[in-house]
């Protein structure tokens, strides 16, 4: 909490232009906007930031706290040909400038049909209809909402030989002071005599202006233009206090919708869960009576008779294909699932907020690189289980290490050749690239090796009936298997995706996420659903005998990842229909596809060791000889 007294000098801060249409940040000097007296600084950014594309920076614009005024700032030299393409291009392109006051972004108010709409920032220009001509905003009305703050009356502030000392009137006016609790901005276009501008200097009192709504009083962008930039600022009283200034930022609009997403789900948890639940308690413990009646005699004979999951009893536990890349995957999924499972607690607990810039992306970031420890040990011990020995370990662990990070590493790496070509500030820099390297390298890669260590030291899981030497064949279908497993992914993608909409939203049109309370429900229903719906496919396979199960439990759930990406492109689409140029298209689908991944490697994990457990339990209660 900062407090400013009267008259204390603030100074606002830019963030990158951005745009939704482009999707490509820009520096906010790349444009000729005035620049601070003392020169450009850049503020300390964390790792979060900069993978966004953040860049703060001072700015010209500084204001008094509690005076109102109206100042000059600056005119430009005649603008050039290059500067007129530049503006020309942002402002068809609906680049926002982002300004920062105290930590709040600036917020602009618009009206479309009758409703109020809350921007943050504003736009560089406008294109008035049916014109070909462009304007820029040089004059900004800034309000800025204040809430006063004064000093708890008489205070102790020591005991000396003196007696107690007290706070006297005028240190009590030290005390006191204002603090930020809002920060608004009205931008409009004003045409000004450059002479008559020019010969003012930096900061200087200028009358009120008042915004003209004819275009021959607004600054148009055209060649050998001078255009000069003033501001007004308007400090205003209110009631609201610093824990709630955020408030406006995050006002939770259709919260109907979320709550209908969760009974939608809680609808297909209780459908699966009673299919579920009819295969435990009628179909297998049925089975499972009659089979323990009977003697070994009538069991034998039984057996020739039998159809369903006990006939592949000795090949249930037959070592799958790839067992060394399912491994590897089930052991990223436990890493991706326990990453985003700790930082949606955290975060619907408020620890991570939107006052803190890039928090959220570093925090996940930093849990990856720490849950490598379980993903190393989970996949090592999966490994041991399947081929029953430790052999071949550090490969495991390695390819663990490598395999989720290199794909990651490899679309970031193209899409950031794409950002350096078009001069984005959302290219990662070399020096950055180094720095994920280096953390990966140190952190992730040694403890993925030591919870594969651990792994060969943990014990191995038993397999509760021997596999035969020779595989059962597998009966002709009448479809392939994998239309069924493709399906399943439906149930998961409908428990997920009103929650998808919203978070596409705020990534993609610059809209504030907050609502981690329903982020972390909607979560643990798709785990369950996820568990369900493996454990309910795995059944239905075993019951035609097809004891090929691992990886078709797997993809059942994993396959909500498809959907994923279908929806992506049907929000790009439909929803993000303003999206220009190729480049903004496959800057999309490549952070798209790192999704999509992520979710396959996490609803797959789920899927795959719920099933398990289930054919491990399942086949643990039948007695074999």
């Amino acid at each position: 909490m900062h407090t400013y007294s009267k008259a204390q000098e603030i100074i606002t801060k830019v963030n990158s232009l951005t745009s939704i249409e482009t999707e490509l940040p820009f520096s906010y000097y790349s444009l000729p906007y005035c620049k601070p007296p003392d020169g450009i600084k850049k503020s300390a950014e964390n790792l979060g930031e900069l993978l966004m594309g953040d860049e703060i920076e001072n700015s010209a614009y500084r204001f008094k706290m509690n005076v109102n005024e109206t100042l000059y700032l600056c005119t430009t030299h005649p603008l050039t040909e290059h500067d007129v393409k530049l503006l020309k291009q942002r402002t068809r392109d609906l680049y926002q400038v982002n300004m920062i006051l105290d930590n709040l972004p600036a917020m602009r108010y618009a009206y479309q049909n009758g409703v109020k709409i809350q921007w943050t920032g504003f736009p560089v220009g406008y294109t008035p209809p049916n014109s070909k001509d462009d304007y820029i905003i040089n004059h900004l009305k800034f309000r800025v909402l204040i809430h006063e703050y004064e000093g708890s009356g008489v205070q102790i502030i020591g005991t000396g030989e003196e007696g107690p000392g007290v706070i006297s009137e005028a240190e009590k006016k030290k005390a006191s002071g204002f603090e930020i609790v809002g920060f608004e901005v009205y931008p409009c276009s004003v045409k000004y005599d450059p002479d008559t501008m020019k010969k003012k200097s930096m900061y200087q009192s200028i009358p009120a202006v008042n915004c003209p709504s004819e275009l021959e009083k607004s600054q148009i962008i055209r060649e050998q233009e001078k255009v000069s930039f003033t501001y007004e600022v308007e400090f205003v009283k209110s009631d609201i206090r610093w824990p709630s200034r955020w408030d406006a930022y995050l006002k939770m609009e259709g919260a109907r919708v979320h709550w209908f997403s969760i009974l939608n789900s809680l609808m297909v948890i209780f459908f699966l869960a009673g299919i579920v639940f009819v295969i435990f308690l009628r179909t297998v413990r049925r089975d499972l009576t009659r089979y323990e009646e009977l003697d070994k005699e009538s069991q034998a004979q039984m057996n020739e008779e039998l159809s369903g999951w006990k006939l592949v009893v000795g090949d249930v536990f037959r070592e799958p294909d790839s067992s060394k890349l399912l491994c590897v995957m089930v052991g990223d999924g436990v890493q991706i699932t326990g990453m985003a499972v700790v930082t949606i607690i955290f975060a619907a607990f408020g620890f991570m907020s939107p006052a803190s810039r890039g928090m959220l992306l570093t925090g996940m970031i930093i849990l990856y690189l720490f849950l490598g420890i379980i993903a190393g040990y989970v996949a090592v011990r999966m490994w041991r289980t399947i081929k029953g020995t430790s052999e071949g370990w550090r490969s495991v662990s390695w390819f663990v290490a490598c395999f989720f990070p290199g794909i990651v590493f490899l679309i970031l790496t193209v899409l950031n050749f794409i950002l350096w070509g078009s001069n984005s500030t959302g290219a990662l820099p070399i020096s950055l690239f180094f720095v994920l390297l280096s953390l990966w390298f140190c952190i992730s890669v040694p403890l993925t090796l030591l919870g594969g260590f651990l792994g060969t030291r943990a014990e191995a899981i038993q397999y509760p009936v021997r596999t035969n030497q020779i595989p059962r064949e597998i009966p002709a279908r009448k479809y392939p298997s994998w239309l069924l497993v493709l399906g399943a992914g439906t149930l998961p993608f409908g428990t997920l995706f009103i929650e998808l909409f919203f978070i596409l939203s705020s990534i993609w049109l610059g809209r504030f996420y907050y609502v981690f309370g329903f982020l972390l429900i909607v979560l643990l229903l798709l785990v369950i659903v996820c568990a369900e719906v493996s454990v309910v496919l795995t059944y239905m396979h075993l019951c035609v005998e097809d004891w090929r199960w691992w990886w078709k439990a797997f993809f059942a759930s994993g396959s909500v990842s498809l959907y994923v990406f279908l929806y992506s492109i049907n929000y790009l689409v439909f929803d993000l229909q303003s999206l220009s140029g190729p480049v903004s298209a496959i800057l999309y689908l490549g952070y798209s596809l790192i999704m999509a991944t992520a979710i396959m490697l996490s609803t797959g994990t789920i899927g795959f060791l719920m099933s398990f457990y289930f054919v491990h339990y399942l086949f643990s209660s039948v007695k074999i000889d």
